[in-house]
């Protein structure tokens, strides 16, 4: 993904037009797996996991290699620990592995082995934060929920409020921000 988002329309009006923006996403967006029609719940889970604080290129080869060999939650809580430090590789912060670990046994044992859909419950899950939560909802399930990183931070600063700088993270105001945002139809593009 480029890292320079576009410019304001006008010059010197803050504001990026919603055309200058879809223009922009589309010819800079990343095709990732985990995105695509047909991932489980548990495999955008495992990304999300996979993803805090790493780049998407560490994560690609060790994401792929995870959701072959563990396909399901069932199948990475019988993995031994070890194991599972073992295929976490060079992705860092190994805590999160085990907290994956952890989260993957709950899901299997509490949950029939499928991710919860919804937020609240989501939260519940060892390692799942505000983001991932929001995420999983999202990405997994289709709902209309305010999924907000940095990037969207940004984005928010830019295109609605014409600001360069996002300033201090409220996570009340950025949800709040990207929830009037969000279509009311969740199949709407």
């Amino acid at each position: 993904m480029a890292d320079i988002m576009p410019q304001p329309a006008v010059a010197g009006a803050g504001f990026i037009s919603v055309a200058n923006l879809v223009h922009w996403y589309d010819s800079s967006r990343r095709d990732l797996p985990w995105r695509e029609p047909g991932v489980s719940a548990w495999q955008i889970l495992v990304s999300e996991f996979m993803l805090q604080q790493t780049p998407v290129s560490r994560v690609l080869p060790i994401w792929t290699d995870w959701v072959r060999r563990w396909p399901t939650p069932s199948a990475t809580a019988a993995a031994s620990a070890a194991d599972v430090l073992r295929a976490w590789g060079k992705l860092g912060y190994p805590r999160r592995a085990t907290r994956l670990h952890e989260c993957a046994t709950v899901i299997a044992r509490d949950h029939g082995d499928v991710v919860p859909d919804d937020v609240d419950t989501l939260l519940t899950l060892p390692g799942v934060g505000a983001y991932t939560a929001r995420a999983i909802a999202c990405f997994a399930y289709g709902q209309s929920v305010p999924v907000v990183d940095t990037n969207v931070r940004r984005v928010v600063a830019r295109a609605v409020h014409g600001l360069a700088d996002a300033g201090a993270p409220s996570a009340t105001r950025d949800h709040a921000d990207v929830a009037a945002l969000l279509p009311t139809d969740a199949t709407a593009p």
